[in-house]
């Protein structure tokens, strides 16, 4: 799962981005066999196979956010974050550790650019010290 986030992320910067009013990543049109992936309004990437065959849905990067603990007495693995305004799964990575893991994305009130706050079994899952802030990405699916 770490590699297709590292794939997905990657390919914007390989064939170079531009960005949209949203302003997420969108690629340029290729010409050939090859898989290109595009932009949805939900923020998901989906992969469309340009030449031939269905389109393959792939994870979505909703953004960075720098997370602190949230209540530790709070089971789960969950994340509070106003990236999202509705509650869904995603995939959170640490950049620091390599390590990811899948929660459960809550919305809370503020702007895209606000900090988030982590299920303290999440925290642990990604090797970030509870009482450390965590800049972590997350990943839709």
């Amino acid at each position: 799962m770490i590699m297709i986030a590292f794939c997905v992320s990657g390919c914007g910067i390989l064939t170079g981005p531009t960005e949209t009013p949203s302003g997420s990543a969108n690629v340029s049109p290729t010409s050939g066999d090859v898989q290109r992936p595009v932009a949805r309004p939900d923020g998901a990437v989906v992969t469309e196979a340009s030449a031939s065959g269905s389109p393959d849905v792939s994870v979505g990067t909703l953004g960075r956010t720098i997370a602190s603990l949230g209540n530790p007495g709070e089971p789960g693995m969950w994340l509070k974050t106003p990236l999202v305004s509705a509650q869904r799964s995603a995939r959170v990575f640490n950049p620091a550790t390599g390590q990811s893991t899948e929660v459960t994305l809550i919305p809370i009130e503020g702007p895209r650019t606000a900090g988030s706050r982590m299920s303290l079994a999440a925290m642990q899952a990604l090797g970030a010290p509870p009482g450390d802030l965590v800049e972590v990405d997350v990943f839709g699916f």
